[in-house]
């Protein structure tokens, strides 16, 4: 196998791992935002607090790994999508700071007014993020980025029906995500009525994504027929029958409330998605533009992918253990442990 397809392939698993993890974190804060005032929402957030709060700095590496990779592997790619949509780029990379931050400060916050403030910051970064990530990943999609330094319209390539709708579904994926992830944490933590207030919430939502998946294909047909054409009668067929035949399972296991399953279909059904738009818009990466024309020399891609099969051995065990030892946690809710640093009054 070439060196730039290997290139490709390793960056779109970083590119799914990042979705996968991080995604979950940022629907955590929208499930955040949607949980109530300060009294009537505290369990709910102490759950998500508690939920992403050991992991939410280490997702975050698979992003660097997708545009380092991005950087050295498809430079010329990098440079017109960076030029290009740097106003989205910018917007998702201010709400990933201000994330970070107004989750850390909130925990360590003794007033309630500086906890909601910090919270409200925390929840819409939490929104804004996935959907302004979303509008960059529509603008590939839907062919606005040319080859070129700020080839494109800076405003139009990202504003348009095919970024508003991947926008908005990169917002409900990743709260669908999270209410399946928490309902196997609250059931963990024996919290079983915040188990099924959130199997409650994962159903309806997943309901909605698969809605706004729909619609996205209509969309298509009428922004990005190429692409269209590829998900629905070509090579990218089975993986978004996959993803359909996934959701459609994983609905069936909430309803079963088979809490440790639904975790696997649901992470199933947004990689179909995930690959099934790569692999239709392969080997295009930008019109006119083939990974072939586009990939590093071949002494560039031997020494980045031996570097990361180096760094792999490193950080892949380290990664493992952490999600491994969290997940065997069993330590009870937080509300119980008297865990100060997660109190909201």
């Amino acid at each position: 196998m070439p060196l730039a397809e290997v290139m490709i392939g390793v960056m779109w698993a970083g590119l799914t791992a990042y979705v996968l993890f991080a995604g979950a974190d940022f629907g955590g804060g929208v499930w955040d935002l949607l949980s109530g005032g300060a009294a009537s929402g505290r369990r709910r957030r102490e759950l998500i607090e508690h939920s992403i709060g050991p992991v939410w700095e280490a997702n975050h590496v698979w992003l660097i790994f997708v545009i380092v990779l991005m950087w050295t592997g498809i430079p010329g790619v990098f440079a017109a999508v960076a030029s290009t949509l740097y106003i989205p780029l910018t917007l998702a990379a201010l709400g990933i700071i201000a994330r970070g931050a107004a989750f850390a400060f909130r925990k360590v916050s003794t007033e309630l007014w500086q906890r909601r403030l910090f919270g409200a910051a925390f929840a819409f970064s939490s929104v804004a993020t996935p959907f302004f990530l979303g509008t960059v990943a529509g603008a590939i999609a839907s062919g606005r980025v040319p080859a070129g330094i700020a080839a494109g319209n800076v405003v139009s390539s990202w504003l348009n029906p095919t970024s508003a709708i991947t926008g908005a579904l990169a917002v409900g994926t990743a709260a669908y995500l999270a209410a399946v992830y928490l309902t196997r944490d609250a059931q963990r933590a024996g919290e079983d009525g915040l188990a099924e207030e959130f199997r409650r919430r994962a159903l309806a939502c997943g309901a909605v994504v698969g809605l706004l998946s729909a619609a996205g294909l209509l969309v298509l047909r009428a922004d990005a027929p190429r692409l269209f054409a590829e998900l629905t009668g070509g090579r990218a067929l089975p993986l978004l029958a996959l993803s359909v035949a996934a959701g459609l399972v994983s609905l069936a296991l909430l309803w079963r409330r088979a809490y440790l399953a639904v975790r696997l279909t649901a992470a199933l059904a947004v990689t179909g998605l995930l690959w099934g738009w790569g692999v239709g818009q392969y080997p295009d990466l930008l019109p006119g533009v083939t990974l072939e024309d586009a990939a590093a020399t071949s002494s560039v891609l031997a020494a980045t992918l031996g570097a990361l099969a180096v760094g792999a051995v490193l950080l892949l065990p380290s990664l493992w253990w952490l999600y491994a030892t969290f997940q065997r946690d069993r330590t009870g809710p937080p509300h119980e442990r008297g865990d100060s640093a997660l109190r909201n009054e």
